[in-house]
């Protein structure tokens, strides 16, 4: 074990030591620490606190407000009862009453019943929450608790002594390792590891006004008082971000700087023709967004640009753009999708156009015959096509190009790293356009997709005749359903959206096959109902999606496979049920499939659930259409890590930052670690020492982070 008497270096190398040799930490610890995610020590020193409570400052129970605060007293009763809930359903209440001379406060919880057994008369208790009048009497609904004294567990717990007069940190834990055992098992990493020497430049942290890197981690989990935690955790936020910023910056430098690429020749002759042949002017934004990506392409360096489009802005069109000067210039090009449908609509849209203007193309799915693909990939092999669309099939190792010089990645999100890095590697030194529906927070551009130039459209080409969006419960669902009865007779289609694709789920939420026989049988037995789901055929939902387009299906009942790309412009109605489920992206995303053509477009919420979260969502999806604005929302309510998932790399290895409240920091760490990038790329000089072999060991252990692929 670490001394605490050792010098800074050698603390700093037992970070990466398991945490098993930390103190206090045997086997079984070890274990329970690992389901948190902490291995080494290093990981227990950067576990940081959810919460604290502030013992320094509790308000007596006469004289405390209702708002959040931290209450002291001792446990008068407590009492367990059983009424009827909402619906009729069982509920179980207990509730612990807290006096300490000037006043009571009952600390209520719903449906735990272990809650009475935890408890006892006698104890002191410290609640945090947020303090309401119900009934007469000052409550906190599901406090969080603190035992200060005469636990019934003390002969299992670490002594704590007097917490009084303390600010104690609470971290998240496990079953089977209390918020006190871990709590003491940080004190003790901090007290032998944490003595470590700062490895910012002396000038970053006086720009910034940030605290030495030891003194925060000391400060992060026992602060002296809650304002120098906030201070520890915006130094060790900001040391995360320019970590990650660094990254980012080196390899921008890399592709923007030291590699050759294919220059590409804009204003071809196809690249003019598809300007003479398309139908409509571009937007502004549309506009704006090719001359960047064509500027990308014209230069000698491998272009890395992000487009990103709200529902309806017309990424489609800037990406045929880039596709003509790939083969204008001598190149091929590849477009891929995440789903068939999505790509066969690629196909269907820019199919007929490529025809017109003579640029060759072809489509490459898992329902491709073995017949069709031979003659492709020969086509293909040989440059007689020049722009192949296509899904995951791209990725096979027979589809090999002639000179592939620009890959386009649709939703990229939904690819993984080693997926993407296959696809790039069909061209060596490829122009990589990713393109996403889904409107990203900035904090997301800049740091999943910071090595990337942002190209961003707004502006919807055809505005739509708008859409009416409302929310209603199940049992009002019939007003739905005389919507979209309405809207058939007008000569209209619908969308009925569920959760699930079959009832096999333990999840209660209505499937979408349960659903299609049920209404077909049922309330639309008049109309055309038929079912679409990712689980089935591709060949299936290919043929589903033909008769949809061509108005021979009334309703088509879905899962969210329809989410991104799906363009019927006489789909006017939509029904999401179990609307609760999803997040304001996919929201949005969803009812962006209405109301794109002249006719207005309906979209119903159904849901039952009365959880703020989702009346948030609700609500913001009622007062607004910005899908950027949706998507700062989402990234508030739900989080970095679920909106791109655990295979977006960087973005789950933030132990610190929190990309949806972090913006500022985030835009600090980016400048400086551009500008010491962009004054010296290898970090050489002597005050960057500690600082380079940090970046140089986290680039090594992620070198397979890709962003771009």
């Amino acid at each position: 074990m670490t001394s605490q008497n050792s010098n800074p270096a050698s603390r700093l190398l037992a970070w990466g030591q398991a945490v098993v040799h930390a103190r206090y930490v045997n086997e079984s610890r070890a274990k329970l620490l690992e389901s948190l995610g902490i291995q080494r020590i290093g990981d227990l020193l950067h576990h940081a606190p959810y919460r604290y409570l502030d013992l320094t400052s509790t308000a007596q129970l006469g004289a405390v407000q209702p708002g959040e605060a931290t209450v002291v007293g001792s446990v008068y009763e407590v009492v367990k009862r059983t009424t009827r809930g909402r619906g009729g359903r069982r509920l179980t209440i207990t509730e612990v009453t807290l006096i300490d001379g000037t006043g009571t406060l009952i600390g209520v919880w719903f449906n735990q019943p272990w809650v009475e057994a935890s408890y006892k008369q006698g104890q002191t208790l410290a609640f945090s929450g947020d303090v309401k009048y119900r009934n007469g009497f000052k409550q906190i609904i599901q406090p969080f608790v603190e035992k200060i004294a005469d636990s019934p567990q003390e002969s299992s717990e670490p002594d704590e002594g007097r917490h009084m007069g303390k600010v104690l940190p609470v971290h998240s834990t496990t079953e089977g390792l209390s918020v006190g055992w871990l709590r003491r098992l940080i004190a003790a990493a901090v007290d032998d590891y944490a003595q470590v020497s700062e490895y910012l430049p002396i000038d970053i942290l006086q720009r910034r006004g940030l605290v030495s890197y030891g003194w925060a981690l000391r400060r992060l989990h026992f602060p002296k008082q809650l304002e120098e935690a906030q201070t520890a955790r915006e130094r060790l936020a900001y040391g995360e971000l320019l970590d990650l910023q660094l990254l980012i910056a080196r390899r921008r430098y890399r592709m923007t700087s030291e590699t050759s690429g294919y220059v590409h020749i804009p204003f071809g002759f196809l690249h003019q023709a598809l300007t003479e042949k398309l139908p409509f002017a571009l937007t502004e934004d549309q506009d704006q967004a090719v001359s960047e990506i064509l500027d990308d392409m014209a230069s000698k360096h491998p272009m890395q640009r992000l487009l990103l489009g709200d529902v309806g802005t017309g990424k489609t069109v800037v990406a045929a753009y880039a596709l003509a000067v790939a083969a204008d210039s001598g190149g091929q090009a590849t477009m891929m999708a995440p789903t068939e449908v999505l790509a066969q609509q690629y196909a269907n849209k820019l199919g007929p156009l490529f025809d017109e203007i003579g640029l060759t193309w072809g489509l490459l799915t898992g329902s491709t015959t073995a017949a069709d693909k031979k003659i492709l990939l020969q086509q293909l092999t040989s440059g007689g096509v020049k722009v192949l669309f296509g899904t995951h099939a791209l990725l096979e190792e027979d589809v090999q190009f002639q000179h592939m010089t620009l890959a386009i990645v649709d939703e990229q999100h939904r690819f993984g790293v080693q997926q993407r890095k296959t696809l790039h590697a069909k061209g060596e030194s490829a122009d990589v356009l990713v393109m996403s529906a889904t409107p990203i927070p900035r904090t997301l551009t800049l740091t999943a997709f910071g090595d990337l130039a942002a190209s961003y459209l707004r502006a919807r080409p055809i505005a739509g005749a708008g859409i009416t969006t409302r929310k209603i419960k199940f049992s009002k669902i019939a007003s739905a359903y005389d919507a979209v009865h309405a809207a058939i007779k007008e000569g209209r289609q619908a969308y009925i959206v569920c959760a699930l694709v079959d009832e096999s789920s333990k999840i209660e939420a209505q499937s979408a096959v349960q659903m299609m026989e049920e209404l077909a049988a049922g309330e639309f037995s008049d109309c055309r109902v038929e079912v679409l789901t990712g689980k089935m055929k591709p060949v299936e939902k290919a043929c589903i999606m033909d008769q949809f387009h061509a108005g021979k299906i009334d309703i088509l009942v879905s899962t969210t496979v329809i989410e991104v790309g799906v363009d019927v412009h006489n789909a006017t109605t939509m029904l999401i049920l179990d609307a609760d489920r999803y997040g304001l992206a996919q929201l949005h995303q969803l009812r962006g499939r209405v109301g794109r053509g002249q006719h207005a477009g309906e979209v119903w919420l159904v849901s039952d659930s009365f959880s703020e979260a989702a009346k948030e969502r609700f609500e913001a999806l009622l007062s607004t259409d910005d899908g950027f604005r949706l998507a700062e929302l989402d990234l508030k309510q739900r989080g970095a890590g679920e909106l791109l998932g655990t295979r977006q790399s960087g973005i789950a290895k933030l132990k610190i930052a929190d990309l949806s409240r972090d913006d500022e920091l985030i835009e600090l760490a980016r400048q400086d670690a551009f500008a010491l990038i962009a004054e010296d790329f290898t970090l050489s000089s002597p005050e960057l020492a500690l600082l380079r072999t940090r970046i140089d060991a986290l680039e090594a252990k992620y070198e397979t982070w890709k962003v771009a692929g």
